[in-house]
């Protein structure tokens, strides 16, 4: 649905490249990811893919359509959350939609129906300007869903979200992957990444660095990793031991011969913790 080919851009027409020869490819029904810290690029990808910014360098294409000449087809077709909501704020929750919907020539979405799906029908013909912070997102996200997009664009949707919210959306972008949509999802959030992604694709410094499943990542670059406490002379104890090592193998059989072990858990690596080991810097 998505293909990126050694794409370049430079917001100063120079060598000085934001985003610096990537490639990639987005599948249909595909929930794609990427992770990285802010300015590693993740938005000018994003910008460049919907048509924000334009083509400098490279080749990309959505379900077919040449982003470099784009037509009215291809944004029918594609839905777009911003991380920082951009709304009119003189206009209430449902004249935002409202008007919205009448920039496509496809079947749109009830507005109502939208603005019920993330808790804002109270506020429906409250003024956007009044809007918390939460609220202004949620009205963003449900407004990216108004054409029904085939081809979702996700930046941070839940950024600034209370973990009720956050989790209602996830819920929501769950759903429209079961429906068919193919999510491209950026993020610099481990855990949306790990709770929703197909694949995932690290970038830093506007290039990427690997592109792979969370699982796949987890077993190549992750430690195995079994957490246990237990009861010795009456103190409770905290170890880690490791999988792989022969050695903590057998103290670990050991300790559990013992009958002492009051909790055990099995513990992998974040994808923040493999982040760093590919990348050299966190998330942040």
């Amino acid at each position: 649905m998505i293909k990126v080919k050694n794409l370049y851009h430079s917001y100063s027409n120079d060598t000085n490249y934001s985003v610096e020869d990537i490639n990639f490819e987005v599948e249909k029904g595909e929930i794609f990811g990427f992770l990285g810290p802010s300015g590693a690029g993740k938005s000018t990808t994003q910008k460049i893919l919907i048509g924000l910014l334009p083509l400098q360098k490279g080749e990309a294409s959505i379900s077919d359509y040449n982003i470099r000449s784009p037509k009215e087809e291809l944004f029918n077709l594609i839905g777009v959350s911003f991380e920082h909501p951009n709304v009119y704020r003189k206009l209430s929750g449902l004249e935002n939609l409202e008007f919205y919907r009448k920039m496509f020539s496809v079947k749109t979405e009830d507005p109502m129906k939208l603005l019920r799906m993330v808790g804002l029908e109270n506020a429906a013909k409250k003024k956007a300007d009044g809007y918390s912070k939460g609220m202004l997102q949620r009205l963003v996200f449900v407004r990216s869903m108004i054409n029904n997009p085939k081809i979702w664009f996700l930046d941070e949707p839940t950024s600034g979200l209370d973990p009720n919210s956050a989790s209602e959306i996830k819920k929501v972008i769950k759903e429209k992957n079961k429906e068919g949509a193919t999510i491209f999802l950026t993020t610099h959030n481990m855990y949306i990444a790990d709770e929703l992604c197909d694949r995932i694709a690290f970038i830093n410094e506007g290039k990427i660095e690997l592109i792979d499943s969370p699982r796949n990542l987890k077993l190549k670059y992750g430690e195995k990793l079994i957490k246990v406490e237990y009861k010795e002379n009456g103190k409770l104890k905290k170890e880690s031991f490791s999988m792989v090592n022969d050695k903590d193998r057998e103290m670990l059989n050991s300790l559990i011969s013992t009958g002492k072990i009051e909790t055990m858990h099995s513990q992998e690596a974040t994808l923040e913790e493999i982040f760093i080991k590919v990348t050299g810097r966190g998330l942040k």
